[in-house]
């Protein structure tokens, strides 16, 4: 396919990139740096990567297959960065300052603590997201692990690739972020409302403060629980707790933080959601291109968030301490799961996975019995 071939089919999904761009940073703790940019962050667009279309692993069955496409399926990944991490030793060492790992830490070498696919309906603009809990077990490209070390190991091409030949999925596109992009598009918006209960509310405060260190701005404390306004470091504060119920529950507080910019994106006016927008291009690193969105942007009344959940399925899921992978969310059978996820997204009954699922689910079975 054309580069025009395929800027033709993301013109739908390139309108409503204000609320893409937030929902991939969401579990932001500790980072690595492999390459830093020499220009100030501050000063540079969006960083875009061209896929290629071979190297994704799309199954010749789900290129096929014609209730996918009229979708069209974006993975959403949000990145952590920190100013030290622990060597092969187990020593802590000092990185790059944060606004140096700003952009770098938008590539390979980093895991990606936030996987959500964005699943579009091109006829009626209902929008599906999914959360892929991070430390789901599945194949990484050259081994089984934590999902989240696929990003790591290759980036966003490896992470793609891993989503679609797990989930027999058919994306060619991401969205990568950092808190940088969420705290700074939910800023120009004018802030959140969200509902903190007494229980998160400590957690918030103290997520809070680690943010601000590592953007080196202050943190303004949440003084109470209750329904309010959150500014962005705020909301990005609330994103990461995961001591209150667990990291499903985690996941479930991204997906809302983002319904609720959501809310206020179909609030706001065009200057707006433009500010908004440019406020974060430095901290965003895509495949989509961009060239049109100022005229796009206006249509964003157009779609809307209808569902959204968690893979893999609740009913089909375990937690189990695998050893050397450590504790993993384990996809009891990883074919129920992706018929499953067939079924929410596309609403397509009787979904027969590729064989290359049937392989993956058969050693995902065998391994984890072992635990």
């Amino acid at each position: 396919m054309s580069r025009n071939g395929k800027r033709k089919g993301t013109t739908k999904i390139i309108i409503f990139m204000v609320e893409l761009i937030v929902v991939a940073l969401l579990g932001v703790a500790c980072y690595v740096v492999v390459r830093a940019f020499g220009n100030d962050p501050e000063n540079e667009g969006i960083s875009i990567v061209e896929l290629q279309e071979e190297k994704l692993e799309i199954a010749a069955e789900v290129k096929e297959n014609v209730v996918m496409k009229g979708y069209m399926n974006v993975a959403l990944f949000g990145v952590d960065i920190s100013r030290e991490k622990k060597n092969d030793a187990g020593t802590t060492v000092s990185l790059l300052p944060a606004n140096d790992l700003r952009r770098s830490g938008l590539l390979k070498g980093f895991r990606s603590d936030t996987m959500m696919i964005a699943s579009i309906n091109l006829d009626s603009g209902d929008i599906k997201l999914v959360s892929v809990y991070r430390d789901t077990f599945l194949n990484t490209g050259d081994t089984y692990s934590k999902c989240n070390a696929a990003y790591s190991k290759g980036g966003a091409e490896q992470a793609v690739k891993m989503l679609n030949t797990n989930l027999d999925m058919n994306i060619e596109n991401f969205v990568t972020v950092s808190y940088w992009a969420l705290v700074g598009v939910i800023d120009a918006l004018g802030g959140v409302d969200i509902d903190v209960d007494s229980k998160e509310l400590v957690h918030l405060n103290n997520y809070g403060i680690c943010i601000g260190q590592t953007m080196n701005v202050d943190y303004k404390k949440v003084a109470s629980p209750g329904y309010q306004h959150l500014n962005g470091m705020q909301a990005a504060a609330y994103c990461r707790i995961r001591y209150v119920g667990n990291d499903f529950a985690r996941t479930a507080r991204q997906r809302e933080v983002i319904k609720a910019i959501e809310t206020v994106a179909k609030q706001a006016d065009l200057n707006t959601l433009l500010d908004a927008f440019n406020a974060v291009q430095s901290d965003i690193y895509t495949s989509l291109h961009t060239d049109d969105i100022t005229t796009l942007i206006t249509h964003i009344n157009e779609y809307r968030i209808v569902d959204e959940g968690g893979f893999p399925y609740e009913d089909y899921l375990s937690t189990k301490n695998m050893g050397a992978k450590g504790s993993c969310v384990v996809p009891e059978d990883l074919e129920t799961n992706v018929k499953w996820l067939h079924k929410f997204l596309f609403d397509e009954e009787d979904y027969n996975v590729t064989n290359t699922v049937k392989e993956y689910s058969k050693y995902i079975k065998n391994y984890s019995s072992k635990y």
